[in-house]
């Protein structure tokens, strides 16, 4: 397992959002801001994230969408519910980015397809893969940032997953004491 780096300002945290920000629904979806519930930890992690990293970007696959499970609308209210329960605790997301479509669609921009981090790009060039970390729980996180040149980090979970991160953790609080002991 490789040293982890040292994070400052100029570094951003890619986050995956089910499984790493909020708990999963597996075999389903969250549909409703009703059913979206933080992992343990998470806004007080994603706090203290926030003053040590430049910029937090959550990218998220939603094919539930394209399937007609729920509507982009409903897709908005719970990402702007989760911004406003991190904002009372005095954290922040700096872009949120989903790709809604299913996975056999021609126009494929969901993970491990690069779209969403390039489009975050866009939104701040600042961004630099090389001084990135992807925060995930499946294959397709994991290979999204090493493709892209990104650190990964892996949260444990009942998911399969046989791409090698470069660290693995339990939750996103522990990406704090790997923070913290540099």
């Amino acid at each position: 397992m490789m040293q982890f780096p040292e994070i400052d300002k100029t570094w951003t945290l890619f986050l995956d959002r089910d499984g790493v920000i909020n708990v999963r629904n597996f075999g389903g979806y969250i549909t409703r801001k009703e059913e979206f519930q933080f992992l343990p930890g998470v806004p007080e992690a994603i706090t203290a994230l926030s003053v040590i990293f430049g910029r937090i970007i959550v990218c998220t696959n939603q094919q539930g969408i394209a399937k007609g499970l729920f509507s982009k609308s409903n897709l908005d209210e719970i990402h702007r519910y989760m911004e406003h329960e991190l904002a009372e605790r005095g954290g922040k997301i700096d872009g949120i980015f989903a790709a809604c479509e299913l996975k056999s669609d021609e126009k494929n921009t969901r993970k491990p397809q690069p779209f969403m981090a390039l489009e975050a790009k866009k939104q701040f060039p600042e961004i630099d893969f090389n001084k990135s970390i992807m925060v995930g729980d499946t294959d397709s996180d994991i290979i999204f940032g090493r493709n892209l040149g990104m650190k990964t980090i892996l949260i444990e979970s009942e998911e399969k997953v046989k791409e090698q991160a470069d660290f693995k953790i339990n939750g996103l609080w522990e990406l704090l004491k790997l923070v913290r002991q540099k």
